[in-house]
């Protein structure tokens, strides 16, 4: 089978793989539709950071080179001999993440860590391997391309749990990048009544506002705090810092409601300096999201299957494998405008 397989920071190449032999408990998938997601584009641009490329990974106990790709949908081809919730014609998407699975869901996810495409073989591949327990079934109705999205915005729904939103409360979004996007989605599928955006682009924002922001700022030309506090004098009840800068990280917490809680989703690339008293002080409890649970991730496949989800401005370019390079990993860096790119394996244009 063809797949992009990561080398090493700006050396994936498209080549023949085989094809893993399937376990008892494993689905052949028939990957329709891949999305490149920020993680993937960090290895390109500086990894090895997750990659096992010299030690393998303590779960799968596999190493580079590693066929790429978290974000994936597709048709089950071929089930194991033991799999008994899966058929052959099955519309899937994959939960791509292996955990101890000793432990409470909201403890677990931060154990044991491994992913598929990062610590085993991914889904930028024709197929791709899955143990039966990270499969999840969707509608026939739901599009394959649109159901790619069903991973980062796991990310996004656990995030907006994390924040404890609920119906009728207003939050922020610092950052409206792919995840900054979907959080927006998120939180107006748990019932936020108004949701505040804030970037450096106005594409961007104009997206924020496509999927559900009711108000946005391009903080090239306003304070996001001042902007805010207008109507909550005294914040709002959760903000999202989604940017992965010390400003946005200074203007989350600062406008957030004393016991609101400002979450930390973005992976700061750089550390920054901190003084705790500022929580003290304003009464702001901090947070911070990585990954999900799997209740999490089965949910959101309704949450996307919502009519009132609208996650089309997030895909703004759909690409063949053999260009994952320049058209994908390349745009990303030089195209700020980009959002979502999905990778087109056997789904159709």
């Amino acid at each position: 089978m063809k797949a992009a397989v990561w080398y090493d920071r700006k050396d994936i190449r498209v080549e023949e793989r085989n094809i893993k032999t399937l376990k008892d408990t494993d689905v052949l998938v028939k990957v329709a539709w891949a999305g490149i997601c920020g993680t993937d584009l960090h290895e390109y641009e500086f990894g090895p950071i997750f990659m096992p490329k010299d030690t393998p990974n303590e779960i799968t106990g596999e190493m580079g080179p590693m066929v790429l790709g978290h974000e994936f949908s597709g048709i089950v081809e071929q089930v194991g001999d033991n799999v008994s919730t899966l058929k052959k014609g099955d519309k899937v998407v994959v939960n791509p993440v292996y955990t101890s699975g000793k432990l409470p869901a909201e403890i677990d996810r931060y154990t044991g860590l491994g992913s598929l495409g990062l610590h085993t073989d991914g889904g930028f591949a024709e197929y791709a391997v899955v143990s039966e327990t990270n499969v999840v079934q969707i509608p026939d109705s739901m599009p394959l391309d649109k159901a790619a999205l069903v991973e980062p915005l796991a990310v996004a729904a656990q995030a907006v749990k994390d924040g404890s939103v609920k119906p009728g409360d207003a939050v922020a979004v610092f950052g409206c990048g792919p995840i900054g996007l979907l959080t927006i989605v998120a939180a107006k599928a748990a019932g936020a009544k108004e949701i505040y955006a804030f970037d450096l682009s106005d594409e961007k924002l104009e997206k924020a506002r496509e999927v559900g922001a009711t108000q946005i700022l391009n903080t090239k030309t306003g304070d996001p705090v001042s902007f805010i506090k207008e109507k909550y004098p005294f914040g709002v009840d959760a903000t999202f810092e989604a940017a992965g800068v010390k400003a946005t990280f200074d203007a989350s917490i600062a406008s957030t409601r004393p016991t609101g809680t400002a979450v930390i989703v973005a992976v700061h690339a750089k550390n920054l300096d901190f003084n705790p008293v500022v929580l003290m002080l304003s009464g702001v409890k901090m947070s911070s999201s990585l990954g999900y649970e799997p209740a999490t991730f089965k949910d959101t496949v309704r949450i996307l299957n919502d009519a009132n989800t609208n996650v089309d401005p997030i895909i703004t370019k759909r690409i063949k494998l053999d260009d994952v390079v320049e058209e994908g990993f390349e745009t990303l860096l030089s195209d700020m405008t980009q959002a979502k790119i999905l990778i087109q394996l056997s789904g159709q244009l």
